[in-house]
């Protein structure tokens, strides 16, 4: 690939990143309602992308393969909030925020720590993926979950795939991205499907 096709694939990627939760905190806000989401869900996604940011950071990738994490992470903890709030549990946002702090440091403090972790990001990953399903799936509506947002992140793992393999040729973060894109189109998927069932009852 070109690097000046790279460097597209980079800038778009971050693009899509930059407003990746908006259209779902919009939905939520908008409706005053977290219906259709799933807090556990949210929570998995975060440390997924807590463990694969401080992966990346710790082997020095370079800048550009990662950049996007910090503003999505930054997303997940506003919606994350007003869904707490919205679901009356916002009193746990500190307890989960201690959590997820001393994690951050705890990942480091050996080299097979956060080999391990980045091994586990995969599956804790998959199963937010899987855990926004089965909601989905037990409540039949997809509810303020947004089609946009979902297919943006099935952008982004695409796009993260061709990345990987022209920069870091990572394995364990190829195959994260292989997994996130399979199971973004899913979620994608049985939201509108949801969607398109509401609108026609």
């Amino acid at each position: 690939m070109a690097p000046g096709l790279l460097d597209l694939v980079h800038l778009t990627t971050w693009a899509v990143c930059a407003v990746i939760k908006l259209p779902q905190l919009v939905a939520v806000l908008r409706a005053g309602s977290a219906w259709g989401l799933s807090v556990s869900s949210l929570l998995l996604e975060l440390a997924g992308l807590l463990v694969f940011l401080r992966y990346q950071i710790y082997y020095g990738y370079p800048l550009e393969t990662y950049l996007e994490y910090p503003v999505v992470i930054a997303q997940d903890v506003i919606l994350l909030g007003c869904i707490m709030h919205f679901s009356g549990k916002s009193r746990r946002a500190l307890f989960y925020a201690v959590i997820y702090w001393g994690g951050w440091y705890m990942l480091t403090l050996q080299k097979w720590i956060i080999d391990l972790a980045m091994n586990l990001c995969t599956l804790v990953s998959a199963a937010s993926k899987l855990v926004q399903l089965q909601h989905l799936w037990e409540t039949k509506d997809s509810g303020q979950a947004s089609a946009l947002t979902w297919g943006m992140s099935v952008y982004a793992s695409a796009t993260r795939i061709i990345t990987t393999l022209m920069t870091t040729n990572d394995l364990a973060v190829l195959i994260r991205f292989i997994v996130m894109l399979i199971l973004n189109i899913w979620v994608t998927a049985t939201i509108l499907h949801y969607k398109k069932a509401k609108k026609t009852d």
